[in-house]
């Protein structure tokens, strides 16, 4: 009888949203807005749609104008519910 090592990897079940860091004025946050597009419910007209995201950059590094990418996580306080994954371009 032969047994098989296969190794099983677990694939993450976590929203990565990209964003426009608009705020970093907080400490170890900053204040992330994305933009959408949804339908009109009568007109179907597509509507742009922005929502805003506070996520935690623990060593700072993203600053307003930023591109950056983020996932989802545990609560992390009150509003936070998002972690910094990467800078995908710096602002001006």
């Amino acid at each position: 009888m032969a047994t098989e090592n296969t190794k099983v990897t677990k694939t993450s079940t976590r929203r990565r949203l990209q964003g426009t860091v608009i705020s970093d004025k907080m400490q170890k946050t900053i204040v992330v807005q994305t933009r959408n597009y949804k339908a009109h419910p009568i007109y179907k007209k597509r509507v742009l749609a922005y929502k805003k995201y506070k996520v935690d950059d623990r060593e700072e590094l993203a600053h307003v104008g930023d591109v950056v990418i983020f996932e989802e996580c545990r609560p992390l306080s009150h509003d936070k519910r998002f972690r910094l994954v990467s800078i995908v371009k710096k602002g001006e």
